[in-house]
């Protein structure tokens, strides 16, 4: 586990998390009320509720925990169970000590030099978009699909790069606004309720302060330094490349490289309940 966790205190706002997400590269932090764990706030949350500034309301309350002294595969087990990308650790007084993630369970399979081939078994299909898809809209695309991680293409189905959440967040900007509400009360000569057809008129001013992704083309935020693997590679080696590139999934290409497939980390940590890796 990490135990050196990066978290936020509440009463706060929406901005601390995205310079410490921003800052870090870090999927998601742990919030704290008078040194107690209350909730946890992920890219996804900021993503998906652009317009909500308080932690309180952005946060997935009362996060389930695990044991610091809990064995590996039930980590493992839980994450890929609820589909979670990580645990808070609290020792036996419920105190917060420390924080395991995927990529802590990848790096522990990348130490276990399993050579078991990842093709058939933690692959798995994916869809692209084009190089020049607005990335507005693929923020919304990632929503509705659950991808955390879409690979891009040219015009010539040639792979370009890849977009995941943490390119989405790096580059956000705040966007403040001014909007009106409009409350009026409209009524006509033949309305019973009006008065001599009086008009009540009432409108109502307020700022809205909202997370934005720039209108740009995706080839300009994406990753392009792609490190690929083939169907038979092994589950320690894409391990390793996973977490030496820092990154949640590696394509995977045929011989002509050519994409097939992917490889996400929540599909490799399955090795870890494999009994004949316990």
């Amino acid at each position: 586990m990490t135990t050196d966790v990066v978290s936020v205190e509440i009463p706060g706002n929406r901005d601390d998390v995205l310079k410490i997400l921003k800052r870090t590269g870090i999927s998601g932090v742990p919030v704290l009320k008078d040194g107690k764990l209350v909730g946890i706030i992920t890219r996804k949350d900021l993503l998906h509720k652009p317009e909500e500034n308080q932690l309180a309301l952005l946060m997935t309350p009362n996060p389930l925990t695990i044991r610091h002294d809990a064995p590996l595969t039930e980590a493992a087990r839980v994450m890929r169970k609820l589909n979670i990308r990580r645990l808070p650790v609290v020792d036996e007084s419920n105190k917060l000590v420390g924080l395991i993630s995927v990529a802590d369970l990848v790096l522990a399979i990348a130490r276990m030099k399993i050579e078991d081939e990842i093709k058939d078994v933690y692959t798995s299909p994916t869809f692209a978009l084009w190089e020049e898809t607005p990335l507005p809209l693929v923020g919304r695309i990632m929503e509705i699909s659950g991808f955390e991680a879409i690979p891009i293409l040219s015009k010539e189905s040639k792979l370009q790069g890849i977009i995941c959440e943490r390119d989405l967040i790096r580059c956000a900007m705040i966007e403040d606004s001014v909007e009106t509400s409009d409350l009026s009360t409209t009524g006509t000569d033949d309305d019973e309720w009006t008065w001599e057809s009086i008009r009540d008129v009432h409108h109502i001013t307020y700022g809205i302060s909202r997370v934005q992704l720039p209108n740009r083309p995706v080839k300009n935020a994406m990753i392009t330094n792609v490190v690929m693997v083939p169907p038979n590679a092994e589950v320690s080696e894409c391990a390793l490349k996973m977490k030496r590139a820092r990154v949640d999934q590696l394509p995977i290409v045929n011989g002509d490289n050519r994409l097939i497939s992917m490889l996400f980390d929540r599909e490799l940590i399955k090795v870890l309940l494999n009994e004949k890796y316990q």
